[in-house]
């Protein structure tokens, strides 16, 4: 056999002996609670969404245009370093997504980790979660539903940092004259997401 039939197979072969690989240290240190942090990579009509989850709960969402492997280095330093690629432990949090971008489910029921969020952002998003599928509220709005009217800007830095977007519905936050106004995944993705719930 010539070496350009081999070459395919050899690469095949061993792709595959890796991902069994990274399956078989994945599932021990799980049984051996040596994995913290587990995260996984799912493709979704706004692009190829970073899912990250502790024991606890999903704690961190992604987009492409964050930079995964910034996002995984911040994760690391903040969370923990015992990190890995373990894609079954957030089966869950794709399922419903696909469920979410299939229009076959309207509200997530996900444990959250919200330790990335703190102090007034952390209240930002507990009000954020309170906004039906399909509606929107302002700026101004969710500021006075946090209990400080003034802190406009206060919450559009909050929904700027949300480090669950899509879960936690920052996308649903608009300005007070009706504009999109900016999203961490870009505005397209923020238009996406909308007109998928207005649907």
């Amino acid at each position: 056999m010539s070496p350009d039939v081999l070459a395919p197979l050899i690469t095949h072969a061993d792709d595959t002996a890796l991902m069994r690989l990274r399956a078989r240290l994945a599932q021990e240190s799980e049984s051996a609670h040596l994995l913290d942090v587990a995260y996984r990579t799912v493709e979704t009509p706004v692009g190829t969404l970073l899912l990250v989850a502790t024991e606890r709960g999903l704690v961190r969402v992604a987009y492409e245009r964050e930079d995964h492997d910034v996002v995984l280095a911040s994760v690391a330093a903040r969370v923990s370093p015992r990190i890995l690629r373990a894609p079954a432990r957030l089966d869950d949090v794709a399922r419903e997504l696909d469920e979410y971008f299939s229009r076959r489910r309207h509200g997530f029921d996900l444990p959250l980790d919200l330790q990335l969020a703190r102090g007034f952002r952390r209240t930002v998003l507990e009000h954020l979660r309170q906004i039906g599928y399909g509606r929107t509220a302002s700026y101004a709005a969710i500021a006075t539903r946090a209990g400080n009217p003034t802190a406009v800007r206060a919450v559009g830095s909050a929904c700027a940092k949300n480090p669950l977007p899509v879960v936690v519905p920052c996308h649903r936050v608009v300005r007070s004259d009706g504009a999109v106004g900016q999203y961490v995944g870009g505005v397209e993705a923020k238009r996406t997401l909308l007109a998928l719930e207005a649907g």
